[in-house]
């Protein structure tokens, strides 16, 4: 397994340096698989709206059977889902996305393209999705990658002809493929590309179908499916040792904060793709009659009479054996005038090389990060691990001034080590993904350069250049910029290498509630990006507010510490929302960004830098309560935003509670999706349904129709039908069907105003169906759909109440929505005006 991901990773071109991971190290076997993609020339693009869309087998089987060239083209990063492993939402859970695609790439062999789009959340038809989305910027993105990554096929994941029947955004994806495919090789469309590109006309377009599509796979095998092509894509790499299935599994795998981590199958498995335009294959071969061998580049069937050969003869036994020839084949290679093949496959060819003459090259930066105009050390590794005679000539570092001329030949496993200190340019940009450096819209991120869009990274700041003599023929190595440390627990550890302000800020809660005029502390953070920084820090606040200090001196000695400082806020006795941004002045530069960092096991660590504040929200809102007990589920914020206003939330693990152990709590809230993931529930349900019935409100947020096991027989003490009902226009009408439900007006009166200003979605996965116990509060819909009643249902249940609700709160609370917090408030006080009432007639 372990050599498996190494082979892998390798296949990922120069554009995706940047994923810090170990050194690629390869196999015999697992060289000769590369040497067979090398002859290929082929490329197929897979087109669909978001990570976990693509179709993982047939990816890895266009990349390892078919030895094409294989990239997979997402609208978005998954800006709009939710995350199963930690509490990165919105922009940072796309950064955490992009990096498992690239991870899942990294698995099934295939490259990674993005376009400016971002998922906004649920869409029902392709006509909102493409008017959020800008559709010319998109549909200009998907031309540009036509026009760069010149694919001879492309497979859609989604049905263009049906919209309005699955997510938009799928939809979409299809519409925007589809026109691409005809606009690409037209020079007058989006002719402004063409600086750095040329048009390409694709050769076929195809529709990755399914039973599904045709509702049973009874009705699927009965089809005509003269227009299709059949791929059976449970094919065995005998050189690998696994078969296709199982490394898709594993690649989908990679998609942990959805939930995706699977077992791995095998055995023979059928994909069909049905022909939109283009000519039809008939031997089941998407690149049947497509030229794939060296002869289709000028120049290129000398190159190809090398390499078969290598591939005929390839030397299992001794693979630098080989090495002549392939540098015979690279000088050949560099002749050739068709740029685009002329690149790629002289990286294709530089890896080989390197990985046949177990040639190591690393560049690995003493520190994991560095300022602009700090003073920075790059340690060189380099050894050569074979009989022909390598001679290190340069080390350059491309984005400093820095350079050594060892010119010293590197015998036969024998390490050699070098230093290159230098300075870090001052106008340097930091290290931060390109898409989040400008303000976007609501459905399209900012990038100006064209040369960034769609690629799945920022560039690496610094990369070091080996150019290596082999055989008389000089070979220039890149290689990123990384840091390599280890850790007693985990070992050997790669990251990478980052440029980072001399100090950032932040405030740790980043929604602040003021539920009344009280004062409140609130806490800067500051953090040292280099040692001995000290200057000032201030608090930019709205008007009508009111901050002491106006300022206070910092200083910090060691680069990493982080310091608090603490201002007290004041807010107006009214309502009002602002923001509180912190500023740094250190001499003569102002310093405002945060930096955030997303680090989990399965991916590199990921630096972002974002603006550096917190909304502050005054708002009157009353509560009943004060003590709740919250079962978390797939991941939210929402206990902390309870705190917010003035709850003690206490997080409950459901393996622990018995009978009688919640009594002590005012509600238990359970977080959103628990039924689809905490198996530990389906043994709850008694001990939680008997504290309701005792006197206690138990609040259930939104679960995924059909995704908990059969134990549950239902979520509630009566009966629920959950459904995929839901309403993505947040600013969709909202009735009030009880208005003398107690949900609505104790001890916060709710109108129609306090669904004002809500983000993404008014909800999702209502019931349509629960017994005549529950009342519905609200009523609510989409344009052109009927109304929806199960957004917030509410049950007496012996002396307690049990309330379902598919309303967002976890994306409402969090960013400071003032009536989702006071409705929020209203239920964890349902009954207590009953109690109110009796106390007062008892008096």
């Amino acid at each position: 397994m372990k050599h498996f991901w190494v082979f892998l990773s390798i296949t990922t071109l120069f554009f995706t340096n940047s994923f810090a991971q170990k050194p690629d190290k390869l196999t015999s076997a697992e060289l000769f698989h590369e040497i067979q993609k090398l002859n290929f020339l082929g490329t197929a693009l897979y087109v669909a709206a978001h990570p976990d869309d693509e179709n993982t087998s047939l990816i890895s089987y266009l990349a390892n059977h078919e030895k094409a060239r294989t990239v997979y083209l997402s609208m978005t990063r998954g800006d709009g889902g939710q995350n199963l492993i930690g509490s990165e939402l919105a922009e940072l859970l796309g950064v955490l996305r992009t990096q498992e695609l690239l991870a899942a790439r990294h698995m099934d062999g295939g490259e990674q393209r993005f376009t400016r789009a971002i998922d906004f959340g649920f869409s029902k038809h392709p006509k909102e999705t493409l008017k959020i989305w800008d559709k010319e910027k998109v549909l200009s993105d998907v031309v540009w990658a036509i026009r760069n990554i010149k694919p001879d096929v492309i497979i859609n994941r989604f049905n263009h002809r049906t919209p309005g029947s699955t997510h938009g955004h799928h939809t979409s994806s299809a519409i925007l493929s589809m026109e691409a495919f005809d606009l690409a090789n037209n020079p007058d469309v989006y002719s402004d590309q063409l600086k750095w590109t040329t048009p390409w006309q694709p050769k076929r377009i195809f529709y990755n179908t399914s039973w599904w599509q045709y509702g049973s796979r009874e009705k699927f095998a009965e089809a005509d499916k003269s227009g299709m092509v059949m791929l059976d894509v449970g094919t065995y790499y005998p050189e690998l040792g696994l078969s296709n299935n199982e490394i898709a599994a594993m690649a989908r795998s990679q998609h942990l904060c959805q939930g995706f981590g699977r077992l791995t199958d095998r055995g023979s498995s059928d994909e069909y793709i049905e022909l939109l335009k283009g000519d039809m294959p008939q031997n089941n071969n998407v690149f049947e009659g497509i030229n794939t061998t060296w002869s289709r580049v000028e120049g290129g069937e000398a190159v190809g009479d090398i390499l078969y050969d290598v591939e005929e003869n390839f030397d299992f036994q001794n693979p630098s054996k080989h090495i002549p020839e392939l540098v015979k084949a690279y000088q050949l290679l560099q002749e050739v005038e068709d740029e685009h093949w002329r690149t790629l496959k002289s990286e294709e060819l530089k890896k080989i090389i390197l990985a046949a003459a177990g040639l190591y090259l690393e560049a690995s930066s003493a520190s994991a990060s560095a300022t602009p105009g700090s003073q920075t050390t790059i340690n060189i590794e380099t050894i050569n691990r074979s009989s022909p005679s390598v001679t290190l000539k340069q080390i350059e570092i491309i984005g400093a001034d820095a350079k050594l001329t060892p010119n010293k030949e590197l015998a036969d496993n024998q390490r050699e080590n070098f230093e290159i200190s230098f300075k870090v340019p001052e106008n340097i940009s930091y290290t931060s993904p390109y898409w989040l450096n400008k303000p976007g819209t609501l459905g399209t991120y900012t990038v100006t350069d064209q040369s960034l869009i769609g690629k799945p990274e920022t560039p690496s700041a610094f990369k070091a250049i080996f150019t290596v003599e082999i055989d008389g023929v000089e070979i220039p190595f890149g290689k990123s910029v990384v840091h390599r440390y280890s850790r007693p627990d985990r070992g050997e550890l790669y990251e990478p290498f980052a440029i980072l302000p001399e100090v950032t800020s932040k405030i740790d809660e980043k929604v602040l509630i003021f539920a009344n005029a009280d004062t409140k502390e609130v806490q800067v953070k500051i953090r040292a990006g280099k040692n001995d920084v000290s200057g000032t820090v201030a608090l930019n606040h709205p008007s009508g507010w009111v901050v002491s200090p106006s300022s206070i001196p910092f200083s910090i000695s060691q680069k990493g510490e982080e310091i608090s400082i603490a201002f007290n806020v004041t807010p107006p006795n009214t309502e009002s929302e602002g923001k509180l941004e912190p500023k740094i002045t250190m001499g003569n530069k102002i310093y405002d960004k945060e930096l955030v960092e997303i680090d989990y096991d399965h991916i590199p660590k990921q630096s972002v830098l974002l603006p550096s504040e917190a909304k502050v929200v005054r708002m009157d809102i009353k509560k009943s309560g004060e003590h709740i007990a919250y079962i978390m589920g797939a991941g939210d914020n929402v206990p902390e935003s309870l705190e917010q206003i003035g709850y003690q939330v206490h997080l409950v693990d459901p393996n622990d509670i018995q009978n009688g152990d919640l009594d002590k709590y005012d509600a238990v809230v359970v977080g959103i999706r628990a039924y689809n993931v905490v198996d530990a529930l389906k043994f709850k349900q008694p001990v939680l349904f008997d504290y309701v019935e005792k006197g206690g409100t138990m609040i259930v947020q939104y679960n995924t129709a059909g995704r908990w096991a059969s134990q549950f027989e239902n979520i509630a003490p009566y009966n629920v039908t959950l459904s995929r009902d839901r309403v993505t226009d947040e600013n969709a009408e909202v009735k009030i069907l009880a208005p003398n439900n107690s949900l609505v007006n104790f001890p916060n009166a709710i109108t129609e105003k306090d669904f004002d200003g809500w983000v993404q979605e008014r909800g999702l996965y209502f019931p349509s169906e629960w017994s005549s116990e529950f009342t519905p509060i609200l009523s609510m819909k989409d344009e052109g759909e009927t109304d929806k009643q199960g957004s917030l249902i509410v049950a007496p249940y012996g002396e307690g109440h049990y309330i379902y609700t598919g309303l967002s709160f976890f994306r409402e609370l969090p960013v400071g929505v003032s009536g989702a917090y006071k409705l929020f408030a209203n239920m964890l006080s349902v009954g207590k005006d009953e109690v109110k009432r009796d106390s007062n007639v008892k008096g």
